[in-house]
């Protein structure tokens, strides 16, 4: 549908005529000091009637022109069909490890074997794009924790981050406390009903300026719920000289300050073995943390008003013509 911004820009449309009216000299009999009454059989010779007639048109065009000033001055809008926003009032930040182990092919995706951060890009973009209505943000961090992608509603943008992100960009230590630190930092203030980090690590913490316990205790204090997550094989043959060996590739993995996290912060610790155990816990967090999708809506508006202020431009051109070849002022 089409409405205009200002309506009351219509009360301008007699204006000419009033202009008119108001200026135009009081005429009386005394105006024609000789009258003659056969004046048409002059019509051919002095071009009275052809006069008569472009002095019609110039003023129709003229009345079209000043009407379309005046419609595009009302601020013409094309209103479209309401178009569903959802929005939960969630914001929801996740922290990947980078670090040097996440490197270690414990992992198989798609029948193959495959590294702990690629099957943690696979899994966790999936989740993203279930997160429809949450604002999302994203932390890369290794030896230095960084804000890869503040809180936004674009999915999209968030995946295609993480999707790009490769193992040592943050340097090859893990510093935990610091990643946690960011994000007391990064939603600290903000207006969203629930905080959420969902932090996902293969290590301990062997780096940084913060304690994990102390970013802990900040996050708590802010109100911040923290998921964490620990990825890796409890068993893995490797060969070595002597054939093959099994090994332990999570063997520093500190699951007790990731425990001790989830607790302080009100959130939960899901240990991930393999891929489909992974899959499963941002399955239950997708349950823990539900989409809830409050009634947004907005009409998307184009603005018109160019169109009716270019056919006033072609109509006064003509105009400008019509006078310009008569000589005629239209009364």
């Amino acid at each position: 549908m089409i409405q205009f911004e200002w309506m009351w820009v219509f009360l301008f449309l007699p204006l000419p005529l009033i202009v008119h009216v108001m200026a135009s000299p009081i005429r009386g009999e005394r105006d024609a000091a000789l009258r003659t009454p056969f004046m048409e059989d002059f019509d051919d010779v002095t071009g009275v009637r052809a006069e008569g007639f472009k002095s019609w048109w110039a003023l129709l065009l003229a009345t079209l022109a000043w009407i379309c000033l005046v419609t595009a001055a009302a601020r013409p809008q094309w209103i479209g069909d309401p178009i569903e926003l959802p929005a939960s009032g969630r914001d929801l930040m996740l922290a990947v490890d980078l670090s040097g182990s996440m490197k270690a092919a414990d992992f198989e995706l798609n029948g193959s074997a495959a590294d702990r951060l690629t099957a943690t890009k696979a899994v966790a973009g999936e989740f993203i794009e279930r997160r429809e209505g949450d604002r999302l943000g994203l932390i890369l961090f290794g030896e230095n924790a960084y804000l890869q992608t503040p809180l936004t509603f674009d999915r999209e943008t968030v995946k295609t981050l993480l999707e790009e992100s490769v193992i040592g960009l943050a340097g090859r230590k893990t510093a935990i406390g610091d990643a946690i630190g960011l994000a007391v930092k990064r939603l600290r203030g903000n207006a969203g009903e629930s905080r959420v980090l969902i932090l996902l690590t293969d290590g301990a913490n062997t780096a940084g300026e913060i304690a994990p316990g102390r970013a802990a205790d900040l996050a708590a204090a802010a109100a911040l719920k923290i998921y964490t997550i620990g990825v890796g094989a409890d068993e893995m043959i490797v060969p070595s000289l002597f054939g093959q060996r099994r090994v332990n590739p999570s063997q520093d993995l500190d699951e007790g300050v990731l425990r001790d996290i989830a607790e302080k912060t009100g959130g939960r610790y899901f240990r991930a073995r393999n891929t489909a155990e992974l899959e499963e816990i941002y399955r239950l967090l997708d349950e823990f943390e539900p989409v809830e999708v409050d009634a947004l809506s907005f009409r998307p508006t184009v603005s018109l008003f160019h169109w009716p202020l270019a056919l006033a431009v072609v109509v006064t051109t003509v105009l400008v013509m019509i006078r310009g070849g008569s000589g005629v002022v239209p009364a």
